[in-house]
């Protein structure tokens, strides 16, 4: 596919943080079983009480795997999912701020539960990681992970406290539209009735 932004679908996931909320966005016509995936462990609450391993200012903050990463025990169809394995859906959707990568291991096919939020450009990243989404809402956030306090483990630089992901939620863009639209509509409706009683008032004073 053409390097040109992808379309986002209507689905918007927020997580909540001590430093504030995350919205993101999926790019199902770029990663289709990978949104499915990641969609699905929301629903499920997967990511509830995950948190963000890995903060490396100006590159990644990165969401643990869940089976491994939550602090609340699993149910049985949450470690379900999150024990599956996704396929490397590799694009030429470019890393940039924002954007939401899968994380995974040298195996192209390795990819499970856990992903970066870029934290800026990252070209060599490009083609060798799976795309399938992106922040819609919260980029403040994001700057204030960027100043905490960090260590280097290795080839990871490390939050020296858990970043919690405290809960997350989703909802549709386009229901919150049809909600918006049917609130005018009842208000308009509203106003009619009132005009209408003052006229049927006024004509039968």
């Amino acid at each position: 596919m053409s390097s040109a932004e992808p379309e986002l679908g209507s689905a918007r996931v927020v997580f909540q943080t001590d430093y504030g909320d995350i919205e993101f966005g999926f790019y199902p016509s770029v990663a289709p079983r990978t949104v499915d995936h990641i969609f699905k462990l929301v629903r499920l609450g997967g990511y509830n009480t995950n948190h963000f391993f890995r903060v490396d200012k100006g590159f990644v903050a990165q969401v643990a795997d869940v089976a491994g990463g939550r602090s609340a025990p699993m149910n049985e169809e949450q470690r379900a999912e999150a024990e599956k394995t996704v396929i490397g859906e590799f694009s030429n959707v470019k890393h940039v701020r924002g954007i939401l990568s899968m994380g995974r291991y040298s195996d192209p096919n390795s990819a499970s539960s856990s992903f970066s939020i870029l934290l800026g450009d990252a070209p060599h990243l490009d083609g060798q990681y799976a795309v399938f989404g992106k922040v819609t809402k919260g980029d403040d956030t994001l700057k204030k992970l960027e100043q905490v306090p960090t260590r280097t483990e290795g080839i990871f630089v490390m939050p020296t406290e858990r970043i919690t992901i405290l809960s997350s939620y989703y909802y549709d863009t386009t229901l919150e539209k049809c909600d918006a639209e049917r609130t005018i509509l009842k208000r308009r409706l509203a106003a009619a009735a009132i005009e209408i009683e003052k006229q049927r008032m006024k004509c039968f004073a």
